[in-house]
């Protein structure tokens, strides 16, 4: 069993784990680099034993620290800009949210309406099985719930999908610069300059294959990646703030207002999606989030683990208390017609999902192993398992999806799909 004295300074271990740099951290939990460093380290195929009970701790115990500061940071901000009590109603499923905001529209309009009728008439289309961990808040306006907004927590699976997707983006630019290399040296040995070299595309993608498999070489035998940038993923916890045009300066100046709350970032979209992106660094009051006790769900999984249960508040409270002071969330801020467009209109999530999926300009066998790697990752945790052994995934090796399935179903302990006399 691993002491929680593992998490011993602000984040940091005594002894970098992995010895070779960071790779994705996620701002929005507490000990993040050395979950950064296990991402690493796994990418090489090296696995420790204490990384069992590391990996179980800091994705739970991450969970519950975001949903708890995300529910007090959420509840007094919506406070503040609406001075009216608030109501909230849980959310599990997209439809939960998608049914919500269209019985009492804000205003109406043209584009309202149709937007309205089109999700009545066939609300099948508009990715309502979609799971969504989320709050929803509402105040009484005119004897109607208002919609005022929600704060939601990335789901694990989107997580894993999500670092997975920068660490390929990476690894693309990282095949292609050293492929262009090989394209410089013969250009050099032909004595003509880069610009002027003509290159079958038989040869450029021989090359790039070269250069893919170096990189694999080089995580397989545990060389260091000289080009090992920081990526980061900010908005596992999130905020959709309801404004209209006029009125969306008062959430700035009440955030510049805030104790222990700092706007770093403000991005705006315009075009399909029309909204801003806001970036807070945010320090939660700790002890105040460490008053009630774990819940009961929580204890159960980490006990089928192999912890014990009787220590279980304690050793949170020693994670919380030496994690980093702050953390990061996004807050989304748009009027209702183009929270509308987002939700059910031009511009939905899940198509924007879908479409960085498919746009993705790397997905060969390095790519998927990656998706595969960090879906385990944080899948494992869930799972009744409880010791990790051998990683099941190497990114040097080639697997089909259905070798995958099979991992996951063991994990599980799910019988394979055709049982054999």
């Amino acid at each position: 069993m691993i002491d929680t004295e593992i998490f011993c300074y602000k984040g940091r271990t005594r002894n970098n784990l992995s010895g070779r740099g960071t790779m994705i951290t996620i701002n929005s939990y507490l000990h993040r680099e050395v979950l950064s460093d296990i991402i690493l380290r796994w990418m090489y195929g090296d696995v420790h034993p204490s990384d069992t009970n590391l990996i179980t701790q800091i994705v739970h115990f991450n969970n519950v620290y975001v949903s708890r500061y995300l529910k007090i940071f959420s509840q007094n901000l919506f406070m503040a800009l609406h001075h009216s009590v608030l109501q909230t109603k849980p959310a599990t499923l997209k439809s939960d949210l998608k049914d919500i905001i269209i019985v009492n529209p804000t205003y109406r309009n043209e584009r309202i309406e149709e937007l309205i009728s089109n999700y009545q008439m066939e609300p099948g289309r508009f990715y309502r099985e979609t799971p969504f961990h989320a709050t929803l808040f509402f105040i009484q306006r005119d004897g109607f719930d208002e919609y005022i907004g929600s704060s939601r927590i990335k789901r694990v699976h989107r997580l894993a999908e999500k670092g997975a997707r920068r660490i390929i983006d990476w690894m693309y630019d990282t095949i292609k610069r050293h492929a262009d290399l090989l394209a410089d040296d013969r250009a050099r040995r032909l004595g003509i300059p880069r610009h002027q070299l003509l290159t079958p595309q038989e040869e450029m993608f021989e090359e790039f294959l070269k250069a893919e498999n170096r990189l694999l070489e080089d995580f397989k035998h545990g060389r260091k990646i000289q080009d090992e940038r920081k990526m980061v993923i900010n908005d596992v916890a999130g905020m959709k703030v309801i404004l209209e045009d006029a009125n969306q300066h008062r959430l700035l100046a009440l955030l510049s207002d805030m104790d222990h709350c700092e706007v770093v970032e403000e991005e705006r979209h315009t075009g399909k999606y029309n909204a801003t992106n806001l970036l807070l660094r945010f320090s939660p009051p700790k002890e105040q989030l460490l008053i009630d006790p774990l819940g009961r769900k929580i204890i159960n999984i980490m006990q089928k683990r192999g912890l014990n249960p009787d220590n279980l508040n304690q050793k949170f409270a020693d994670f919380v208390r030496t994690g980093e002071d702050s953390i990061c969330l996004e807050i989304i801020v748009s009027n209702y017609q183009e929270m509308l467009e987002s939700e059910i209109g031009r511009c939905m999530h899940e198509d924007r999902i879908i479409e960085q999926r498919l746009h993705q300009p790397y997905c060969g066998h390095l790519a998927k192993n990656i998706e595969y790697l960090m879906e385990y990752l944080f899948t494992f945790p869930a799972s009744p398992r409880a010791e990790l052994g051998d990683l099941p995934i190497k990114i040097w090796n080639r697997y089909l999806p259905d070798y995958f399935e099979d991992v996951v179903r063991k994990l599980f302990h799910v019988p394979p799909d055709m049982v054999m006399e």
